[in-house]
């Protein structure tokens, strides 16, 4: 046994009041006469009186408390009756009110005590363990070695304990021994009991467990004779069928027998988990709920019910009720998962296995369910399907072409086969997303620019294709190559970023890549390139050059005859494939003696005149060399000839040309004049002309502003001075004489000479900017 612990003394004074109550724990094994609380009790005037005035819940297991002095303390103690059998399983926590005098002083406290449950601990509790013991009551009829009585001990059934009958059991009075096993079922002996009626056996009953623990108690076991045959039930079997949501203390039906002043009670089973019956009146009711999924065995109940006379129990009759309980469908089936959100890739192969669903009937586990697919959005759809429990993909997912990918909304409706029938809707919300399934691409292509395009110049665009939906949702970049060529980011567009230049470089090819642009899950995990070719078209930027520039020759003439007089030679360094120019004489051929064939200049004397040169003369001819190619804009230069041409004469013997190239004395002057200008920006033209507006107005305002402050600092004329300025202003037609007519008229005792008048001010009149002098007090002018 737990022994209890020492107990802390409490001094309890006046001046300790709040000291009170008092806790204290005590386990369950402890017996009869245990000490639970010692009180110190100081009282010297006195003497001193501790009673219990009441006990909550009310028990007679605790004594009334004693007071013992011992070297003028005074020691109370509170201890266990005989009568003590503390059970926790029953009541675990007690409240005693103790009441403390000490002459008129009087205080009164709360002592709780707990009782602590006792896990090695046997308990025999209720009339088994009484003086006078359990009393059962059978029949002599009892066939022998049946189960006579069943020995209920709370906890003992998880302790292992031992039952056996310890009392002596003798013949004659006993037929037999009766037994007794662990699970406390009491059987009679195997002689049976036939002629032991009106005998009473008494056993003495130990309980003991494995730790040394026991205890004991008496069964009294009363013999009756056969049953009288004037009980009797109206009828001797009855099957009932009820449902199984009935209420507990619901009547199931009422069982009625002949007899006077009779009694009823279920013999078997014994106890009864789910029926009982009215003793008086032999209604049998339901004692607990009849849930077939929890308790399979509720299904089919047999009862035997006795029914006997109440002064003479054993006379009585016995019969057999069996109780069907039929399930009724009462709970929708449950299922796991009760909502499905998902998402897969479109590329899932059909019969991807999106989730299987567990649904089960809590009214007939393990019954077959009818599962069905309905969809909500698209509606129709046939991208799944649902065999048995699996939702699968029933069809080839395709986020590539406009509202293909989807959200598919569904449900999944779940009947049982109960009536009435129950369902159960699982929502599904299932996200199709796109994956970059394909790589874009561009074709090929090539574009031509002339030489002197400008810059920013679109040569054309790249278009690229990509197949993922959204389409053609790509980006474009460039890679390697010069940086005289850009591709817009967004729309392909090939933009010229630097100079060309037919002559050293005719052909560019530019490596373009591809890729995917805000449609795909991972946009850089494909992409495509092509090469676009730009061939740049040449332009005539280069004039023709000749070697050399200049020449003066020396010819002899002869009449009638045409004669060579040089050829000119001109190229293009930068362009030397281009030979195709045309010549043409543009100055200083007086009277046609000259011409040209190609590139030869000819002179001609096929006529005799008067223009006939006697003497030597100077001819300066400017030759104009322009390309005649198929390029534009046609670009020319002037090549200078001096030709001294001397006439024929007789004494000539023959004619000879003297040809004389003077670069080094007549050096070529090239003079390139290159007017440059400034062409701005459409948007800096207009931003200069709101600006300069503004700029004015502001001028404007700070000039009228200007104005007003200088006429407030000049001193302001008399009233009459005012008046008549005013009228001067208004006035707006009208010479100077109508407006002195007005002043003689304003103004008539003024003296007869204005000349005369004393002037004290000068001002100038607003309209016509004349001076004049004025008198403050008149009102006079004189114009100056």
């Amino acid at each position: 046994m737990v022994l209890l612990r020492p107990l802390v003394l409490l001094v309890l004074v006046v001046s300790d009041l709040h000291c009170l109550p008092w806790f204290i724990n005590v386990s369950e094994s402890q017996g009869p006469g245990t000490v639970l609380q010692f009180f110190s009790l100081n009282c010297s005037s006195y003497m001193p009186t501790l009673k219990l005035l009441h006990v909550q819940p009310p028990t007679t297991f605790f004594n009334p408390p004693s007071l013992t002095r011992r070297q003028g303390i005074y020691v109370g103690k509170v201890t266990l009756s005989s009568s003590a059998r503390l059970d926790a399983l029953a009541v675990n926590h007690y409240e005693l009110q103790l009441q403390y005098t000490c002459g008129n002083y009087v205080m009164e406290g709360l002592l709780s005590v707990d009782v602590q449950r006792d896990a090695g601990h046997i308990q025999c509790a209720g009339r088994f363990a009484s003086p006078a013991g359990e009393i059962i009551q059978v029949p002599e009829t009892v066939t022998p070695g049946a189960r006579l009585y069943t020995l209920l001990l709370p906890g003992l059934e998880l302790k292992g304990a031992q039952m056996s009958i310890t009392s002596a059991q003798d013949p004659p009075y006993f037929p037999g021994p009766f037994t007794i096993n662990r699970q406390g079922w009491l059987q009679a002996p195997l002689q049976g009991l036939k002629g032991q009626a009106q005998k009473a056996f008494r056993l003495q009953i130990l309980v003991t467990s494995g730790r040394n623990q026991s205890c004991s108690g008496i069964l009294m076991v009363k013999v009756l004779p056969v049953p009288s045959s004037r009980v009797s039930f109206l009828t001797q079997e009855q099957n009932i069928t009820i449902p199984e949501d009935v209420v507990p203390g619901s009547k199931v039906v009422q069982v009625q027998a002949r007899g006077f002043d009779l009694r009823y009670e279920i013999v078997s089973p014994t106890p009864s988990p789910l029926f009982s019956i009215g003793r008086a009146d032999g209604i049998i009711r339901t004692t607990a709920p009849l849930e077939l999924a929890p308790a399979a065995g509720a299904a089919v109940t047999a009862l035997q019910v006795k029914a006997f006379e109440r002064l003479r129990p054993w006379a009585g009759v016995e019969m057999d009720l069996t109780v069907t309980v039929r399930p009724v469908n009462r709970w929708l089936p449950r299922c796991l998962p009760a909502l499905l959100i998902t998402q897969i890739p479109e590329t899932a192969p059909v019969g991807t296995v999106l989730s299987t669903f567990t649904c089960t009937d809590p009214d007939s586990p393990g019954s077959a369910l009818d599962y069905q697919l309905r969809f909500h959005s698209p509606p129709g759809s046939a991208s799944f399907c649902l065999n048995d429990w699996v939702l699968e993909v029933n069809d080839t997912l395709d986020c590539d072409t406009p509202g293909a990918c989807f959200q598919h909304t569904a449900s999944i409706l779940v009947l049982d086969g109960g009536q009435p029938l129950m369902t159960t809707e699982v929502p599904i919300l299932v996200m199709v997303t796109p994956v970059n399934e394909f790589s874009p691409a561009c074709a090929p292509r090539t574009f031509r620019v002339r030489e002197d395009a400008g810059l920013r110049t679109v040569l054309g665009s790249v278009v690229g294709t990509d197949m993922d939906y959204p389409r053609n949702s790509i980006e474009y970049y460039t890679s390697g190559g010069s940086g005289t060529f850009a591709v817009d980011r967004r729309s392909g567009e090939v933009h010229l970023l630097g100079p060309l230049d037919y002559e050293q470089q005719r052909l560019y090819r530019l490596t373009v890549l591809v890729t995917d642009h805000s449609q795909d899950q991972d946009p850089t995990c494909c992409s495509g390139s092509c090469t676009i070719t730009i061939e740049v078209e040449d332009v005539n930027d280069h004039a023709p050059e000749c070697e050399p520039p200049f020449q003066e020759l020396a010819i002899y003439s002869s009449l009638g005859r045409s004669m060579e007089v040089t050829k000119v030679s001109c190229r293009v360094p930068q362009e030397p494939q281009r030979l195709a120019f045309s010549y043409s004489i543009v100055g200083g051929n007086s009277q046609n003696r000259f011409s040209l064939q190609g590139a030869v200049l000819v002179h001609s004397d096929l006529t005799l005149g008067p223009s006939w040169p006697e003497q030597p003369h100077t001819y300066e001819l400017l030759i104009r060399v322009a390309d005649a190619g198929p390029s534009i804009p046609h670009l020319s230069t002037t090549a200078t000839v001096i030709v001294h041409l001397v006439p024929w004469r007789a004494s000539t013997v023959a004619t000879r040309t003297h040809r004389t190239t003077v670069p080094s004395v007549i050096t070529p002057l090239l003079v390139t004049d290159t007017e440059a200008f400034w062409q701005p920006e459409p948007w800096f033209v207009v931003v200069l002309t709101v600006t300069s507006v503004l700029l004015l107005l502001a001028l404007g305002w700070l000039l009228s502003r200007l104005l007003q402050g200088l006429a407030q600092v000049l001193p302001a004329p008399s009233k009459p001075a005012q008046a008549l300025l005013l009228n001067s202003i208004q006035e707006t037609e009208g010479s100077i004489e109508g407006f002195m007519e007005a002043l003689r008229t304003e103004t008539p005792q003024a003296p007869s000479s204005v000349m005369n008048l004393h002037f004290d001010g000068r001002a100038q009149d607003s309209r016509t900017g004349r001076d004049y002098l004025f008198n403050t007090h008149t009102g006079a002018r004189r114009w100056l």
